[in-house]
């Protein structure tokens, strides 16, 4: 079973990435040319983030990779935004 606090600076990794990248994307969204490093960051601190919660995923019990699931949904869904955009806009990532 993941300890409380594992499960606890997870969730705070996981809402400090989104936040990250959701305002990469509203930057791009605002200006034609966007910072690419910063999105591209905000992209990799996404995967990182996802492989975190695969990870920690190994050693929890069901009603934390309950919790874990529903995070990795958030992780991924911020990923698609981020690379559609990223290929709409001309940018391959």
């Amino acid at each position: 079973m993941a300890t409380r606090v594992s499960m606890s600076n997870l969730t705070q990794q996981v809402e400090d990435t989104i936040r990250f990248a959701e305002e990469q994307y509203k930057q791009s969204s605002l200006q034609e040319q966007y910072n690419d490093d910063n999105y591209y960051q905000a992209l990799q601190r996404l995967e990182q983030t996802y492989q975190d919660i695969a990870t920690m995923a190994h050693s929890a019990n069901g009603p934390q990779r309950e919790q874990l699931h529903r995070m990795r949904l958030q992780i991924q869904q911020m990923q698609n935004s981020m690379i559609l955009k990223g290929t709409r806009g001309g940018e391959q990532f």
